[in-house]
C-alpha cells in the first residue's frame, strides 16, 4: 500500500502527559513528557512494534520539539531518542537546557 494513503497526525495529550503519534486515526506511538518550571522533560519515546521502519519516530519528534519551541519551552532529553534526534537535527539544539547540552553533543 501507498505510504502516502495513510493520515498520520501528532497530537498533545497533556492529560496523559505526551505526544501521541496515530496512523490512519490509530495510536501508533507516543512521546512522554513532564512538564518542570519551564521546561518538556522528555523521558520515553515508543512506536509499536508493527509500525517500526517508517519514519514514524522521526516524525513525532520533530512535531513534538516544533511545538514545545512554539510554547517557548526549554527540553531535557532524558529519552534516548530524543536526545539522538536533536544530535541529528541540530537546529534544536538551542532547544535543550544548558546544563543538559552535553546529551545532545
Amino acid at each position: 500500500m501507498d505510504e502516502h494513503a495513510h493520515e498520520v497526525a501528532v497530537a498533545d495529550a497533556p492529560e496523559r502527559s505526551r505526544f501521541e503519534i496515530t496512523v490512519d486515526g490509530e495510536l501508533a506511538g507516543f512521546a512522554e513528557y513532564r512538564l518542570r518550571s519551564g521546561r518538556a522533560v522528555f523521558t520515553h519515546t515508543e512506536i509499536d512494534d508493527d509500525q517500526q521502519g517508517r519514519g514514524l519516530a522521526g516524525r513525532l519528534a520533530q512535531a513534538a520539539l516544533g511545538r514545545v519551541r512554539g510554547r517557548g519551552l526549554q527540553v531535557i532529553p532524558l529519552c534516548p531518542y530524543i536526545a539522538a534526534y536533536i544530535r541529528r537535527h541540530p537546529e534544536y539544539v538551542e532547544l535543550v537546557d544548558a546544563a543538559h547540552r552535553e546529551r545532545v553533543s
